[in-house]
Formats: C-alpha cells, sequence, structure tokens
C-alpha cells in the first residue's frame, strides 16, 4: 500500500498519504470504527474467571510467535512473502470464551507485541497497515464474539456446560462471521489498491482460504480446551509452529518451481512438465496429440532502452499474465529467461494452438504500462512459434522446442507479430541466447 517511507520525514510524506484517495478514505474509515467498536466493548462486563484465560491465551500467542520467527525468517528469505503469524487460532478463541472486551485488548496487545518483534524490522510494512490490520481483526474479532454471545456460546463454554449441536452451530457461525468480515475488509482493500484482474483475486487463492479455515478450526478447539482447563492450551502452541512448518515446505516447493520476475513456471519446471506430458501423449492411442509454442516480445530491447528496467520488468509481468488469460485450463506457461515464453499445450489440434496463439496476440496488443515518469508503453506485440507432435516429426521436448523455435524465427523475420508453425522437420537448432544478441530481434 505505496511505497515505505519514514514516518518522521511528516505526515504528509507517510505513504499512508499516497494511496489512492477512495483507498485512504476507507483505510482511515476502518481505523476510525475500529476506534468505535474498542471504546464500545469496554462497557462489557468481566467476569472474574476470565482473566486467567485471557493470560494464557495471550501467553500462549507470544510463545507461539517466538517460537515461529526462525521459520518465518527462512520463509520470507526464500519467497520474499509477507509474515504470516497464524493469529487467529488465538483470536478466535478469545472471541469465541471471552468477553469482548478482553477479547479486543487479546487482538490489540498480540498485534502491538507482533509489530515489535516482526513489524518494525519489516520495511515493506509501514506502520499504518500494521495500524489497518489491528482495526480489520479488532471488527473481525467482534463479530465472531457477537456470534458466540447471541448464540449463547461463550457462556457455555464459561460454564462448561456444552449444549451439543446447538453450540456447534455457534462455533461455525462465529467463525464464518470471523472469515467473512475479515476476507471483505481485506478485498475492499485490495480491490482500492492494487486492482487485481477479478474479484476472485482479491479475496485469495483456495490455498489462502484453506489455511485460513485451519486456524478457525483450530482456534475453535482450543476454546473447547480451554473452557475445560485453560492449561490445556499451550500443546496446541506446538501445532502452530508445526502448521508455520508446513506452509513453509509447501511455499519453498513453489518457490522453485516459479519464475519470480512473473509468477509463472520457471524453465526447469516447464521442461520437466513437458517432458512429462510428451511421455504420456505418446503412450496414448494414435491421434494423441500435444503442442508447444515459443513465444518472444519484439523490441523488448527498445523498451528497456526507452523506459528503463523497471518498466521492462512490468512489461514483462503484464505480458505473462495476457499469455495467462489466453489459454486453456490445463496448458502450461513458462518463462524461459529474458523476454522468451514458452506454453504446453496437452491434447490440441493444430487448428485449435493457432486460435489460442492468436488470441494470445490479441491479449498483449491490449497491454498497456504506465512507465511512471508520465509515459505509457503500448503497441506491444509478440512472436510465435507452433509445433505440435506429431505433425513434428520429434521424439524429445528439446527437438519440439527446436522446431517451435525455428517457426519463430520464421515470424522474426517475416515482420514481427505473427504466428507461424513449425515444419515436419526443423531446420535449426534451438539457439534463443543467440538470436536475442541480434540487433533489432
Amino acid at each position: 500500500m505505496g511505497r515505505e517511507r519514514s514516518a518522521s520525514s511528516g505526515d504528509r510524506r507517510w505513504s499512508l498519504w499516497s494511496l489512492p484517495r477512495q483507498a485512504l478514505v476507507y483505510v482511515l474509515s476502518v481505523d476510525l470504527l475500529a476506534v468505535i467498536a474498542i471504546a464500545a466493548s469496554t462497557a462489557w462486563p468481566v467476569p472474574a474467571d476470565s482473566w486467567t484465560v485471557f493470560a494464557v491465551l495471550l501467553g500462549c500467542a507470544a510463545l507461539h510467535l517466538h517460537s515461529s520467527r526462525w521459520i518465518e525468517r527462512i520463509r520470507r528469505d526464500h519467497s520474499h512473502l509477507p509474515h504470516v503469524d497464524l493469529c487467529s487460532i488465538w483470536i478466535v478463541a478469545g472471541a469465541l470464551v471471552l468477553p469482548p472486551t478482553l477479547a479486543v485488548a487479546l487482538v490489540v496487545i498480540m498485534y502491538a507485541h507482533r509489530w515489535w518483534v516482526v513489524g518494525r524490522w519489516d520495511a515493506s510494512r509501514p506502520p499504518h497497515r500494521c495500524v489497518f490490520t489491528t482495526a480489520m481483526m479488532v471488527l473481525a474479532t467482534l463479530a465472531a464474539s457477537t456470534v458466540a454471545g447471541i448464540t449463547g456460546l461463550r457462556e457455555h463454554l464459561r460454564t462448561g456446560q456444552p449444549d451439543g449441536p446447538l453450540d456447534l452451530v455457534g462455533l461455525v457461525g462465529a467463525g464464518t462471521a470471523q472469515w467473512l468480515v475479515n476476507t471483505a475488509l481485506v478485498a475492499a482493500v485490495i480491490l482500492l489498491t492494487v486492482r487485481p484482474r477479478s474479484v476472485k483475486d482479491a479475496i485469495g487463492s483456495g490455498a489462502d482460504n484453506l489455511l485460513e479455515a485451519g486456524q478457525l478450526v483450530m482456534g475453535g478447539f482450543v476454546a473447547l480446551a480451554v473452557a475445560w482447563w485453560p492449561g490445556f492450551a499451550v500443546p496446541m502452541v506446538v501445532a502452530a509452529v508445526a502448521l508455520h512448518r508446513t506452509v513453509l515446505i509447501h511455499q519453498l516447493e513453489l518457490a522453485a518451481r516459479t519464475d519470480t520476475k512473473t509468477g509463472l513456471l520457471n524453465a526447469e519446471a516447464w521442461h520437466l512438465q513437458a517432458m512429462l506430458e510428451l511421455q504420456r501423449t505418446r503412450q496414448q492411442p494414435p491421434g494423441a496429440r500435444v503442442g508447444l509454442f515459443m513465444i518472444d516480445v519484439d523490441h523488448f530491447k527498445d523498451i528497456n532502452d526507452t523506459h528503463g528496467h523497471q518498466t521492462g520488468d512490468l512489461v514483462l509481468r503484464r505480458i505473462a499474465a495476457a499469455l495467462e488469460c489466453a489459454v486453456r485450463r490445463g496448458d502450461a506457461v513458462g518463462r524461459f529467461g529474458g523476454e522468451e515464453f514458452a506454453v504446453l499445450l496437452p491434447g490440441v489440434e493444430h487448428e485449435e494452438a493457432v486460435a489460442i496463439a492468436e488470441r494470445m496476440r490479441s491479449e498483449v496488443h491490449r497491454v498497456l504500462v504506465d512507465d511512471g515518469n508520465g509515459g505509457t508503453v503500448a503497441g506491444l506485440t509478440v512472436s510465435i512459434g507452433i509445433a505440435v507432435w506429431p505433425e513434428v516429426d520429434e521424439d524429445t521436448v528439446e527437438g519440439l522446442l527446436a522446431a517451435a523455435d525455428a517457426a519463430l524465427y520464421d515470424a522474426k523475420r517475416l515482420g514481427r507479430d505473427q504466428v507461424q508453425s513449425a515444419g515436419r522437420h526443423r531446420r535449426s537448432p534451438w539457439t534463443p541466447a543467440a538470436r536475442s544478441e541480434r540487433p533489432g530481434v
């Protein structure tokens, strides 16, 4: 949400004020609403026995944060993604078993501690983002707490007299309320700042929401445990740290397959997938096909020379997104380095491959990139070479790539911004690096 600047340089230079106007109004409104909600929650009475549960949950949250720091440091260093704290485990538990006053206090103290331990060293998270995250969690917690109070779940847990199916409804309802409020608040700020391609991108991937659901479930079991005896929350710290480890392994595996500049498959991961697909296709009955594209951005060197390499990198990301929009579900788009991309198309006929390639050209034509200096990069084009097995008589991925690359060179030679198909036999070795070094290509 804006480039990070020092808050000491004055409010008008703080990154908060660099947000788009609508986003700024939204962020400040959520912050103000959270302050009002915090003030209102202080009127709620606090039973004496709730302080013990509050202290245990707060202690477990602090132990969890400190125990998982080294895992998160490794994950951030490799994936360059924000710190994952899994705080929802303790926040949901607090919303279910604590009165609103202490549930809100738990959120505020946890996130203040989190900022002191992690946030103040994270240049990608200026202070206003930490405040906004806390405000969102306060509102989500109060939503869950309200459901727990209305359904009687909180009172049943406090007195140790659960009511079976009815309390299960309360438990699921409270978790759902927490998720809905949090997701809606996050999605809104993403739509106002990042402006993703679709609402689906704003609400998070399936994996992100599954992780959040896992936290909510674990929080529910923590609430049940502390209702029996507060000390039973402590073993859940081990489970929470183990969940961090699982997230780390998954993201390291993903990072090993992903091109950091575009988010596509990297060359190694794409090549392995293409090898497996070609092997599978060769074992199918006659008539099975697999296609490969080689794609090169026309005159990309001119973009770097005119607008700078940072704009060039942004152009590559936008083109990568355009290519992904044009392919079918199940096709694999990868980056081969520089301005070259490759596409794997299982089970594609030659005519369909040509249609997909033409759709890619059209999508790239529509790409517009602001260079940050008042200029716009437009009129982008790509040249595409197609090779479809078994029409192209090659038995390896390398051979098919060589054929597609030869067709790509034909597209370049004939004027660029066009699609060419490989003949049955390749005519030249696959040498993309040598081609890209030639002036004007």
